[in-house]
């Protein structure tokens, strides 16, 4: 029997590929029950797009150009339940540690699916206190970070880390400086740091990172005071651990 349709999920659609999207609307009109608010071809027009519709639901594909299935969830925030629908099967376990609803493997059964929205539905009525609290990074400290995903407003900025010159904590914000331009993050260093090669990059004061190859010197600024200097002359203060790292790296 068709759900009421007070029940409906408003559901969002997101993949780069025209056939993926088109079998997601067959399996969600045989299912019933839901209304397809939305769909994107890339994650850039997905995150304008939850804020506008406030969907029930994601279903998100993983690897799309620029911005993956991880990006956007990133960037959305926590509040829009997800299932990953994807071809790769590499990516579950980082999916369920994001907390996403479920992690479908193309090509997919119309049950798998219909299974994955009732799951999400029970989350829909649930108290907000008995679900899990969602971490807040989605990648795993032991792959370091190849790019950076920042939002400003209505623009998304995709920072390669090599394109970064240091970082500066900002209260409970990372300051990414790069190029002369600042791009705040809603992120800790500490956070930054375990995520962040530690061959590339070091943590040379309680507030700042530096990418190694911005550094021109260090030079003693007073007794067991010092100081880093970038290649645009930027001057950074070094604590005495943040030097012992340095030594260690160089």
């Amino acid at each position: 029997m068709t759900e009421q349709v007070n029940d409906s999920l408003r559901v969002i659609i997101v993949d780069d590929e025209e056939p993926a999207r088109l079998a997601l609307r067959q399996a969600l009109e045989e299912i019933g029950g839901v209304e397809i608010v939305a769909e994107c071809a890339n994650g850039f027009d997905a995150v304008k797009v939850v804020g506008d519709v406030a969907p029930d639901v994601m279903l998100l594909d993983v690897q799309m150009p620029k911005l993956d299935g991880f990006d956007v969830l990133e960037l959305v925030g926590r509040e829009v339940p997800v299932i990953f629908v994807t071809a790769y099967d590499e990516f579950a376990l980082r999916a369920f540690e994001v907390h996403a609803v479920d992690y479908l493997l193309k090509p997919f059964m119309p049950d798998r699916l219909r299974a994955a929205l009732a799951r999400v539905r029970e989350r829909r009525e649930a108290s907000p206190l008995d679900l899990p609290a969602l971490r807040q990074t989605a990648r795993p400290s032991a792959t370091p970070l190849e790019r950076v995903v920042i939002r400003d407003g209505p623009h998304v900025h995709v920072l390669p880390v090599e394109k970064i010159d240091y970082v500066e904590a900002q209260d409970d914000y990372a300051a990414f400086k790069s190029g002369g331009r600042t791009l705040l993050k809603e992120q800790t260093l500490s956070d930054l740091e375990g995520q962040l090669d530690p061959r590339r990059f070091v943590r040379i004061h309680r507030s700042y990172v530096v990418n190694i190859e911005r550094l021109a010197k260090v030079e003693l600024y007073a007794k067991d005071s010092r100081v880093a200097i970038l290649n645009d002359g930027t001057k950074l203060p070094v604590s005495r651990a943040g030097y012992q790292r340095l030594q260690q790296l160089l």
